[in-house]
């Protein structure tokens, strides 16, 4: 994926076990606990006849007697760290999507480049050569919109100190954070999505094989190309099992009709003209008649200390799926990383969402030519559409999860220091799940999102 796009593994983690534990590679790890579960003779009497010296004899020679399948071997390698350095923020929106089991971060918009060298060419992302001029012109445009609104925002909060809240007592220092802050959350919608990112996860090797596997059946270059440089660097600390990380045929199907599902309804929503609010909330408590629930909503919250604190199985068997129509991608980007469940997006421009502190009109020049090229790409069928997309390009997002996850998410991005357009959505999806489970209202704090 060029010369920015960099991947490198970090580290892994082996299980604080026998002595000899911590010297054995990821792969003589999983074999050696693979055998573990076909004898009765201890762990340590296993690793006894495992020769550090030349483990590859003994993977092999363990593999081949325990002959268990490729996934169940991989999940045992313990956590195998990548980075990903100059990957576009499309592309670890996609990794976090698809690696729904791995810890993960991403840098912060609060910390990158906002310039338009900081973004992949044309060539590395496949965007059509002949809409190549106009695509790095809205680049351009999109990046010099955000640093001019930043401007403006930064100086009339300094000019009107009540525009930005503030803690009791906030020392200097802290002032100027926030109000900075408070701009680049207003400004950040005109950040193009292809801008260049960096993100670390650590997962099993069944997870990572998964993971680029789905990479490599994606009709994105950029997407084969990480897929490519990662399975480098997983060959060197897992090789047997790397090789289960190709493009597949039932995974490039379905991404196939994910394109074209998306490239239709995208069509037929593509607007520029921000999108009203819709929420909707699904809670099923449907159980089974030999395993009626008998705890009660209250005292499964009761007892919590904060949202960490373990929740009873009133919620935690409660299934809730929740969606808005209007989730502007700066938010997604978040929301996305919740990793239990099932998360959906057909990752399409249904509006154009700005906060009320910066109008449309200024920018609309901008955002009809930015339109334009979004449907061009669309109507060609390329996948390449989603480099078109700004922060602010508005979409449906579902997450399907569990009533325990779903309180804790609600918590978390309408507690201290959260979004004030995460604290909007998750306050908008709480009235909708207090209005099917009015018994968890006095028990779930939803917070103002306050500054940190």
């Amino acid at each position: 994926m060029g010369s920015r796009m960099k991947v490198t593994g970090l580290a892994l983690v082996p299980p604080p076990t026998a002595a000899d534990l911590p010297k054995v590679t990821p792969e003589l790890l999983a074999s050696v606990l693979a055998r573990y579960s076909r004898s009765n003779e201890g762990l340590d009497a296993i690793m006894a006849k495992v020769d550090l010296a030349n483990p590859e004899a003994s993977i092999d020679r363990i593999l081949k007697f325990v002959d268990y399948g490729h996934a169940s071997i991989g999940g045992l390698t313990g956590g195998l760290a990548i980075a990903l350095d100059g990957v576009s923020m499309w592309l670890a929106y996609k990794i976090f999507e698809i690696a729904q089991m791995a810890d993960g971060q991403e840098s912060s918009t609060r910390y990158i480049t906002m310039d338009a060298a900081n973004v992949p060419t044309a060539e590395e992302l496949g965007i059509p050569a002949d809409l190549a001029p106009r695509w790095r012109d809205i680049v351009a445009r999109s990046f010099a919109a955000y640093h001019a609104e930043y401007a403006r925002l930064d100086a009339l909060a300094v000019a009107q100190p009540d525009l930005v809240r503030l803690p009791p007592d906030a020392k200097p220092a802290v002032v100027t954070r926030l109000r900075k802050n408070y701009a680049l959350d207003r400004a950040r919608y005109f950040i193009p999505l292809a801008t260049r990112t960096n993100l670390g996860l650590v997962q099993t090797s069944r997870m990572w094989a998964v993971t680029v596997k789905h990479l490599d059946s994606l009709p994105h270059p950029e997407a084969r190309a990480a897929a490519a440089l990662i399975r480098a660097e997983l060959v060197k600390q897992s090789p047997r099992l790397t090789r289960h990380s190709f493009a597949e045929k039932s995974y490039e199907e379905q991404s196939r009709q994910d394109l074209a599902a998306s490239l239709s309804l995208g069509l037929v929503r593509l607007s520029a003209a921000p999108l009203a609010d819709e929420v909707w909330v699904h809670v099923d408590r449907a159980t089974a008649p030999f395993l009626v629930e008998t705890q009660c909503v209250a005292e499964a919250l009761n007892h919590r200390g904060n949202r960490y604190a373990q929740q009873g199985t009133a919620t935690r068997r409660m299934r809730v799926s929740f969606a808005w129509n209007n989730m502007a991608i700066a938010e997604l980007r978040d929301l996305n990383r919740h990793r239990t469940g099932h998360r959906y997006t057909p990752m399409i421009q249904a509006g154009f969402y700005l906060p009320a502190e910066i109008t449309h009109a200024a920018h609309a020049t901008l955002l009809t030519d930015q339109l334009a090229l979004t449907r061009e790409l669309m109507q060609r069928g390329s996948a390449t559409y989603v480099y078109s997309l700004l922060l602010g390009a508005q979409t449906p997002f579902e997450h399907s999860t569990h009533g325990d996850k779903f309180i804790y998410e609600a918590e978390l991005r309408t507690g201290m220091g959260a979004h004030f357009r995460y604290a909007d959505h998750l306050s908008a999806a709480l009235r909708a799940f207090f209005a099917q489970v009015p018994e968890a209202r006095s028990w779930v704090v939803e917070g103002t999102a306050e500054p940190e």
